[in-house]
């Protein structure tokens, strides 16, 4: 199993437009990279290939930014998000 690093969690999530929005609280996240969503019923990985910031594409986001990931399967508020390294 790959290894992995908490990054933040699931504040919102958009049904139909299938988004994610995240807070990150440690390291950044940009596009490409492998992420793991986790929660109660939630626990998936995909790779990020789309990530807005106040309705602007972005290649990358900080530690205390919050950002829109497109995301492949349901998730819920406090769900946490963790890179896989």
């Amino acid at each position: 199993m790959a290894e992995e690093k908490q990054i933040g969690k699931v504040f919102s999530f958009f049904s139909k437009i299938g988004v994610a929005a995240i807070e990150l609280s440690d390291d950044n996240l940009a596009l490409g990279e492998k992420i793991r969503i986790k929660g109660a019923t939630t626990d998936f990985e995909q790779e990020v290939d789309s990530m807005q910031v106040e309705g602007k594409e972005v290649q990358e986001v900080g530690p205390g930014k919050s950002a829109g990931i497109k995301v492949k399967d349901k998730v819920r508020p406090g769900d946490l998000v963790y890179k896989l390294l």
